[in-house]
């Protein structure tokens, strides 16, 4: 009859010792590793950002409870940690220094946050984050620019975040200023660069547009009824602008290998569907 009892025992200690293991606080953490400013790091020295200004990247962001956000060079987890707790959103750290991706899921693990963040530990340039619809970064300049193509290779419409530093000549979206440092925002483009021949809908009009694309910005020629001119637009995502000269203006999205249109000159306005025919030969 005692084995029952003994084993009872040993199952409460047990549980006992998970609940004390699982009950750290942050002063818990730090007692066990401590990161110092400016401390080395596989690319950019370790600086810390202040919650106040994590939670304000992430709100220029627009990040939601539905958002996927992943904080490259995570640290100790700051950015991770607010994009769970104040956005509701699934977060994930990806930091190199062993050390301080401990430090951080410590952090996220007094938070009680595992169900949404966590950290790993790896290499910004050989990590997989292409599922995230949100990336947040504080890296030097020439890190940027380094991971410059992976970003611009994600899914039209992911927003990325760069505390401090920007992505040199492209240009951002929108920016804050919080406690005397900024913070960028670009939201990938779709990539239109293409030769795209226009029809209206319900009418016989047509027209064609060849198009260059420097990042958010596009340049090309219009060519209707025998005559060429030049243009000039942008895209936001898929969301597509362009002057196309004499007080006529083209907005669309772009639809899978199409473009959804409508034309507004002085006269009114038509909708068009647009259709690639080449790579852009734009000269």
């Amino acid at each position: 009859m005692k084995a029952p009892f003994s084993f009872l025992g040993l199952a409460l200690l047990c549980l006992l010792l998970a609940n004390d293991s699982q009950a750290k606080t942050r002063a818990d953490c730090e007692r066990e590793y401590l990161p110092k400013f400016s401390q080395r790091g596989k690319d950019v020295p370790w600086e810390p950002t202040s919650p106040k200004f994590a939670e304000a990247m992430l709100k220029l962001a627009n990040t939601t409870a539905t958002d996927r956000v992943y904080d490259l060079g995570a640290g100790d987890g700051v950015i991770v940690i607010a994009a769970a707790k104040s956005f509701k959103a699934n977060a994930v750290g990806i930091e190199f220094n062993p050390d301080l991706s401990k430090l951080g899921q410590c952090y996220i693990d007094a938070e009680g946050l595992t169900s949404k963040a966590r950290m790993i530990t790896g290499d910004v340039f050989k990590a997989d984050f292409s599922k995230a619809t949100v990336v947040t970064l504080f890296m030097w300049p020439e890190v940027n620019i380094r991971l410059r193509p992976t970003l611009l290779n994600m899914p039209p419409g992911t927003r990325v975040v760069s505390s401090t530093h920007t992505m040199e000549e492209w240009k951002w979206d929108g920016h804050v200023e919080v406690e005397g440092r900024k913070a960028y925002l670009w939201i990938i483009p779709a990539s239109v660069e293409a030769t795209w021949t226009f029809q209206e809908v319900g009418g016989t009009d047509s027209f064609t547009l060849a198009l260059g694309q420097q990042f958010q910005e596009l340049q090309g020629k219009l060519q209707r009824d025998g005559k060429r001119s030049d243009i000039t637009g942008s895209v936001r995502a898929t969301q597509i602008d362009i002057d196309m000269g004499e007080h006529s203006k083209l907005t669309g999205a772009l639809q899978g290998k199409q473009i959804a249109a409508t034309v507004k000159t002085q006269q009114g306005e038509k909708r068009y569907v647009g259709s690639m025919l080449m790579p852009s030969t734009v000269r």
